[in-house]
C-alpha cells in the first residue's frame, strides 16, 4: 500500500489532532511569546511532514522528517515549562505530552523505513 497525499500519514494526523489541541489549550494564554512559540512548534511538525512528502524525493522526505521530529523535541521541552508555570493541568500537559512522544516514534519509525 502506497500513500497517495501527506493527509494519509497517521503521523501527519495525529500532529493535527495535537495542534489543534494546543491551539486550544494555550488560545487564552497572556504569556503571548511563550504560546505563540508553542502552536508553532506544533505546527510545524505536521507541516514538514506535508512539505516533505510533497517533494517526491524520499531524501527530502526524510530530511523533513527530521525537522518535524525536532519540533517534536522542541513541544515537549516547551512542556516542560507548562508544568513548572501551571499552564494547564497535569491531564492537558499529559495529553500533549504522550501524543508528541507518539508522533517523534512514528517519525523515527517512518525514517527508518525511507
Amino acid at each position: 500500500m502506497s500513500i497517495e497525499k501527506f493527509e494519509d500519514i497517521i503521523a501527519w494526523q495525529k500532529s493535527k489532532e495535537m495542534t489543534i489541541k494546543v491551539y486550544k489549550l494555550f488560545n487564552n494564554c497572556r504569556d503571548y511569546g511563550f504560546r505563540d512559540q508553542i502552536q508553532r512548534a506544533s505546527v510545524s511538525i505536521m507541516n514538514n511532514i506535508a512539505e516533505g512528502f510533497e517533494r517526491k524525493s524520499n531524501k527530502e522526505f526524510k530530511q523533513f522528517l527530521y525537522i518535524a521530529k525536532g519540533s517534536c523535541g522542541e513541544v515537549r521541552s516547551m512542556l516542560h515549562l507548562v508544568q513548572e508555570l501551571k499552564y494547564i493541568s497535569k491531564t492537558e500537559h499529559d495529553f500533549v505530552y504522550s501524543s508528541s512522544l507518539e508522533i517523534s516514534r512514528m517519525l523515527s519509525g517512518f525514517i527508518k523505513t525511507l
